[in-house]
């Protein structure tokens, strides 16, 4: 009977939540404010365009009850000019937006406060939102808070300066997660500040993140070397795919992170790189590189030298580095040890262990920018019909061909056929499905 009771009571306490919960249809930002949203609540933008709409969404949702700002026909709400959008709370999830052909002065196009905390920023776009001037220094998302996501977004077009999404520290870890997204062309910026992400800046490079970002595209990100950037600790990089970005991505400062199951697919198009390491206590594993024509410092896999007394923004000796079961197939420079050797750069990388990992060329994968490193090298395979380089120790002969599977992917030995993420997962906003098909692997 008591039991009875207690389910009657939640039932109808449900019930009253539902009822509660309302739609408030919007068509400016100065609606939006004078809103006092409940959790469950949603706020429903009109279609059309919205100029100069400075959008503050705020608000206290609760876990399978957030408040919601979308776009009442997505994709056709859209904000140009300079409108911008704050994202300002907890349990808040915003959904189905379009920015297209704006431009700021300075600041972000979206950006998560720093009391946000379980908030989510889904199937919506930026594109070409670009200042007439290149040098003018703005962000299309800033990640500040806690736990915040970003997924199934498409982001395109950027020209000017300014990273494309921040990850911002605090002392707090932040624990955010971003996810099948669509990052699309950015052209050659010819100077620093054109990474596609960055986690963390120099100067707080010390601090642990733990943001994970996974089954992402990203697609002729060029902006500069790094088109992902970890300047934190404790971060996963995983089973997202670069197509051919004249880039890599970079465990610039900060230590632990892990990267993991991506695939750098280049197709012969120069200056395609993979991943670089400089720091402590990474591990890259189980990560594909094709075709990938970058040499130094983006080379498929590339240990830098490290700099003696290193202050925050310098370049800090790589220690304990595990780099395992990775396939590296037809790349010019599989491996380079000590790149970006110079006088004043010359710290070897220590304890690093290159083991179980897959090449298929018919060099030598090696290349010594500073032959004084020790590295250790174990169980390594060269796949190769005819192999003219040395083997040296840690690297077996096998006189043979890798099988391919149905997507043109070279297969591990004992590998069965599969699908990769992009082409069995729904990658960017609902209604852009036509993204996977411009994967093509030569």
């Amino acid at each position: 009977m008591i039991k009875t009771t207690f389910l009657s009571l939640a039932l109808l306490l449900a019930g009253g939540f539902s009822a509660t919960a309302k739609d408030y249809p919007v068509s400016s930002a100065k609606e939006l404010s004078a809103l006092h949203l409940k959790p469950g609540d949603r706020v429903l933008m009109k279609e059309g365009n919205w100029k100069d709409q400075q959008l503050k969404f705020k608000g206290m949702g609760l876990q399978g009850r957030p408040i919601v700002l979308m776009a009442a026909n997505q994709g056709k709400t859209i904000l140009n000019g300079n409108s911008t959008l704050d994202i300002d709370g907890s349990w808040l999830l915003v959904d189905g937006l379009s920015f297209a052909k704006g431009a700021l002065d300075s600041g972000e196009v979206i950006n998560f406060s720093e009391k946000s905390f379980s908030c989510r920023l889904t199937n919506t776009s930026i594109t070409d939102y670009n200042s007439v001037d290149d040098k003018v220094d703005y962000t299309w998302v800033s990640l500040r808070g806690t736990h915040n996501r970003v997924d199934h977004c498409l982001l395109q077009g950027k020209s000017h300066q300014g990273v494309t999404m921040v990850v911002w520290l605090s002392e707090k870890p932040n624990y955010h997660q971003i996810d099948h997204n669509y990052f699309g062309p950015r052209p050659e910026l010819g100077r620093n500040g054109g990474e596609t992400i960055r986690i963390g800046t120099s100067t707080w490079s010390f601090h642990d993140s733990f943001t994970i970002v996974e089954q992402n595209i990203f697609e002729h990100c060029d902006g500069e070397i790094e088109a992902v950037s970890v300047k934190s600790g404790k971060n996963i990089i995983r089973n997202n795919l670069f197509y051919e970005c004249k880039a890599t991505l970079t465990l610039r400062h900060g230590n632990h992170s892990e990267v993991t199951g991506n695939y750098f697919i280049g197709n012969g198009k120069p200056g395609t790189g993979g991943v670089r390491i400089i720091g402590e206590d990474h591990r890259v594993h189980d990560n594909y590189f094709q075709d990938l024509t970058g040499t130094g410092n983006s080379a498929a896999i590339s240990v830098m030298a490290g700099l003696p007394n290193p202050i925050l923004v310098s370049h800090w000796q790589v220690k304990n580095a595990v780099i395992t079961d990775n396939l590296v197939v037809n790349c010019k420079e599989p491996f380079a040890i000590a790149a970006g050797y110079r006088k004043d750069r010359y710290l070897p990388a220590l304890n690093t262990y290159f083991a179980k990992n897959i090449i298929v060329s018919n060099s030598d994968p090696l290349k010594w920018y500073d032959e004084k490193v020790i590295v250790n090298f174990e169980d390594n395979l060269i796949y190769s019909t005819s192999f003219s380089g040395e083997k040296g120790r840690g690297f077996e002969l096998k006189n043979e061909q890798l099988k391919k599977n149905s997507d043109g992917l070279f297969l591990r030995p004992g590998q069965a056929d599969f699908k990769p993420f992009w082409k069995s997962e729904q990658v960017g906003p609902s209604g852009f499905s036509n993204l996977n098909k411009k994967i093509i692997i030569n």
